[in-house]
Order: C-alpha cells, then sequence, then structure tokens
C-alpha cells in the first residue's frame, strides 16, 4: 500500500483544500506545494455564497465538519457472484416460501366463498350489442342527466335527457347506446342514445358520423341536392343522400328539419356535406337484425306496397322488403297487380316463406280471406251440375270459374260429343257455360268438369222429345181422321172395309 500523497493548493484564485487518496495504482506526480498551507485530500469547490479570494493564496479555509471521512485504508473489494443473473426457479421459490409465511393462518377458502365475492350490479351482466352498441339500466334521474350502469365500465354513464324523444325515461328501464367519451373531471362517461340527434355549438364540435338535425333552407340551382343548415353552419346534402329511393322532387322537402348524418367534414374549407339516407340505412339495418331475430311463418305484418311487377308485388315491411307473388294476391285469377293493389297502399300481408340464409321472404295476400275451397267442397260433389264462366283459353282445354277463387278445368276431349280440332269451335272466354262436374281434389285445388255429358244428355233428351213430339202427331192426325163425316154420295172407295193406323186397330 502507497502512502498518501500531500499536494498544495493552486496560487490562483481559490485554494481548494487537498484530501488523502489511496490508490493501488501508481498516480501522476502532484503540482509542487505551496509554502504555509497543506491540506489532505482532492480538490472541493468552494460553498454556495463564498465571495472571491482577496488576494493570490488567500483562499476561503473550510470547516472541519465539511471534511471528507477516510481512515486512508483502500475499499473493500466486491465479490463477481454478487453481479451474476439471480436463478429464476430459486427466485420463484423464495417468493412462495415468503407468501406462504405471510397468508399463514389466513381462511383463504373463506376469503373465495361465493358469499364473499362482490355481486354485480345487473346492468353489468348485459352484454353488448352489435354494432358498438351496448345496453345499461337507467340507475337515477337528476334535472335534464340520465345516469345509466354501463356493462362492464368501473363508472357510471351519464345521457342527455333531450335524447329521449319517443318516450319518458324511467328509473330501471333498458336503454341501448353508444360511448362517446370519458369526462375525466367528473369520473361519468358520456353516453349517445342510439340514433340521438347530438347537440352542435360551432364548425369546432362537429365530426365525422355525428348525428345532427338540419334545416333545409332550400333546393341548389342546378335541383341536384338541398342547402340545409345545422345551428347556422351551412352544408350540402346531395339528392342521392336525401332518401333510400330516387327523390324526383327535392323541393317537397324545404323547410323540413332532417335528421341527417355527417359523412365529409374539412374544417378549414368550411365544407360540410350530410346524408339522410346514411341514417335511414342505418336504423333499417338495426330494424333488420331485430326483425329477422323475431320474424316466423304465419305472422301477419303491416308493409307499404313499393312497387309493382309482372310476377308480383313488392312490399316494404319497414326492415326489409317482401315479394307477395302473384298467385297469392288473390283466391282468383289475377292478370295485373293493379288491380288489387296500388303503390303506397298499406296492406296486411301473412310470412308464407322464409328463406333466413339469403334473407328472402314470400308474403301472401289472399291468406288474410277465408279459404274459399273449403266452403266449396262441403256444398258440392262429384256430378253436381253447376254454372260458371269461361276465364282462360288453352290449347287442352277451358278453364271455367264457378265461384270467387275457384277454377275448372273442362278438358279438349269432354267439350263436345263430336270431334273437336280447337277450343274456340265450342267455347270462348267471358261465355257462360253449364257443366257438370266429374271430380273434386281439394288437396291439390283440381276440379275436373264436363261440357260433353251436359250436352250428350240434352240431345239424349231432345231425341226423345222429338220422338214423343212425332207420336203425338201421329195420334192426332189418326183422330182427325176418325172424326171426318162420311160422304154418303161418295161412290166407289173400299165400301165397310176400316182404315189401320200404325199402332192400333182399324175403326
Amino acid at each position: 500500500m502507497s502512502e498518501p500523497i500531500t499536494t498544495a493548493a493552486p496560487t490562483q484564485d481559490i485554494a481548494p483544500p487537498p484530501v488523502a487518496v489511496t490508490a493501488p495504482a501508481p498516480v501522476q506526480a502532484p503540482a509542487p506545494p505551496v509554502a504555509g498551507r497543506t491540506y489532505q485530500g482532492p480538490p472541493r469547490p468552494a460553498p454556495r455564497g463564498s465571495g472571491p479570494p482577496r488576494g493570490p493564496g488567500e483562499g476561503r479555509s473550510f470547516p472541519r465538519s465539511d471534511r471528507p471521512k477516510n481512515d486512508g485504508k483502500p475499499p473493500e473489494q466486491l465479490d463477481r457472484r454478487d453481479f451474476t443473473k439471480p436463478n429464476k426457479r430459486l427466485l420463484d421459490q423464495s417468493i412462495e416460501a415468503e407468501m406462504a409465511a405471510a397468508m399463514e393462518g389466513m381462511d383463504v377458502a373463506g376469503m373465495l366463498a361465493p358469499e364473499n365475492q362482490q355481486k354485480p350490479v345487473a346492468a353489468a351482466t348485459a352484454a353488448a350489442l352489435p354494432g358498438g352498441r351496448k345496453r345499461g339500466i337507467i340507475v337515477a334521474m337528476r334535472n335534464n342527466d340520465i345516469f345509466v350502469d354501463v356493462p362492464g365500465g368501473r363508472s357510471q354513464g351519464m345521457l342527455p335527457r333531450d335524447q329521449f324523444t319517443d318516450r319518458a325515461p324511467a328509473i330501471g328501464d333498458e336503454v341501448d347506446f353508444t360511448v362517446e367519451r370519458y369526462d375525466a373531471s367528473n369520473g361519468l362517461l358520456i353516453l349517445t342514445r342510439e340514433g340521438s340527434v347530438q347537440h352542435v355549438t360551432d364548425m369546432s364540435s362537429l365530426s365525422l358520423h355525428m348525428i345532427v338535425e338540419a334545416k333545409v333552407t332550400g333546393v341548389n340551382k342546378n335541383a341536384t341536392g338541398l342547402m340545409v343548415e345545422v345551428n347556422g353552419i351551412k352544408g350540402f346534402m346531395p339528392i342521392s343522400q336525401i332518401d333510400l329511393y330516387r327523390v324526383e322532387q327535392p323541393d317537397q322537402f324545404v323547410g323540413q328539419k332532417l335528421k341527417c348524418e355527417v359523412i365529409e367534414l374539412d374544417r378549414s374549407e368550411r365544407n360540410l356535406i350530410l346524408s339522410r339516407r346514411a341514417m335511414l340505412e342505418r336504423e333499417r339495418a338495426l330494424l333488420k337484425e331485430e326483425f329477422w331475430a323475431k320474424v316466423d311463418v304465419g305472422q301477419t305484418h303491416t308493409g307499404t306496397v313499393s312497387s309493382l311487377q309482372k310476377f308480383g308485388v313488392f312490399v316494404n315491411l319497414g326492415a326489409c322488403d317482401g315479394l307477395i307473388p302473384m298467385s297469392e294476391l288473390s283466391w282468383s285469377r289475377v292478370a295485373d297487380a293493379s288491380e288489387i293493389v296500388k303503390v303506397g297502399q298499406k296492406v296486411d300481408v301473412v310470412i308464407h316463406r322464409l328463406d333466413r340464409d339469403t334473407r328472402k321472404i314470400a308474403l301472401s295476400l289472399k291468406q288474410l280471406h277465408g279459404n274459399p275451397w273449403e266452403d266449396f267442397t262441403k256444398s258440392n260433389r262429384a256430378g253436381a251440375r253447376l254454372t260458371g264462366k269461361v276465364t282462360r283459353i288453352a290449347d287442352f282445354g277451358a278453364f271455367v270459374e264457378l265461384a270467387p277463387g275457384i277454377e275448372g278445368l273442362i278438358h279438349i276431349s269432354e267439350l263436345s260429343t263430336s270431334r273437336v280440332r280447337k277450343v274456340t269451335d265450342v267455347v270462348q272466354e267471358g261465355q257462360m257455360v253449364d257443366v257438370q262436374v266429374l271430380t273434386i281434389e281439394p288437396q291439390v285445388r283440381r276440379i275436373a268438369l264436363s261440357l260433353k255429358t251436359i250436352m250428350a244428355g240434352q240431345e239424349a233428351i231432345d231425341a226423345a222429345a222429338a220422338e214423343a213430339e212425332r207420336i203425338a202427331d201421329l195420334q192426332a192426325a189418326g183422330e182427325r181422321i176418325a172424326s171426318r163425316p162420311v160422304n154418303p154420295n161418295l161412290r166407289g172407295g173400299i165400301g165397310s172395309a176400316r182404315p189401320l193406323f200404325e199402332g192400333g186397330e182399324g175403326e
């Protein structure tokens, strides 16, 4: 070990006190000592507040207590094992041992018992709804604020009262909402009810996909859209974004207030584009999911006729469209759908068929009325003679309407007792004919009719009547001859011979 090295203070501004340094390695030679002043240790900065030296070599001396304590011995050597990477397995065992010692004597099973667990609120068990929506329960109401328990949240949410325009809220009611933001100052989630209008103060408060209420102020000069205002902020709504269907007269919306969605926003250019169609499509999508979750065959719904086609009628049920085939419009044969319904008409329809995979619905209008086949089969049997109207001519026969919604077929072989080459040679559309029922099949709604049987029976009746008339004529003629007086002046003849008549004796 080397001996302490004594250094002298420099002859410049401040002479820091020297400190005795013990080092195993050799050091550089110290500066030459200054006579009269000797301090051990390295140089130290002057204490805060000490003034500049008054002259060369007249530095301020330090108190004895401020000097570093050093007994002049070398520092202890550190073991390299103190810097090695710890063994995780041993560390885990050590932690487990400490935890076991800390929890010794505690009833862990009792703490984990179900009765000791914190019960979640009813809203916390509610599942999230599609589209990022949630459903909670109203727990409190104060002035214009409605407080809702948010499922899975650690804080309550707040809804403005003015978003309940369809109904009055009450404590315990369920409400669907989306989380807009978190208010850290009040510790509340700011909620927005699905489809509700949000309050707008200026351009900075607008954001994309926000639901706002816009007032239509006019139609632009090219009639390609509506000029609107949102709380004094001017905007534009293209004509394709006004409704779900094409709008022919956009001026009908002038002066109205429309609930719409922000689809384009440029604050620097003060450009605001709104869409009512996006809002309607969003509402329709939500209604569609709820509709398909509840719809079933046989249910009755009210809809609006949206279009007429050659193959049927499309009806808007609110959530989706359904088709009424031509055969389901009426029990009677329908040639044109406009004879039964008109576009825009409200109709009650029955769900006839469903395809949940393709989301297609077949509707029926005639099933709301009584089935005429049931009444017809009760009052008519095979062999009955009925009168009907020829409604349709086909190559294989003629269709005859026997009652509203009841049609039968006269096959071409049953049209006449003689050979028939064309159906129109015997009957015409609109002609009233007497037919005889051959068979009735109510399961397949089929009736076989015959005109030949009626004609054959009529021919037999006519032949019998003609024969009876001929015999009656002969008898009348014989009576006239028998009652004729005899002329006494008549000479010749047959004398006393009596004439003989057919079927009788002579007189």
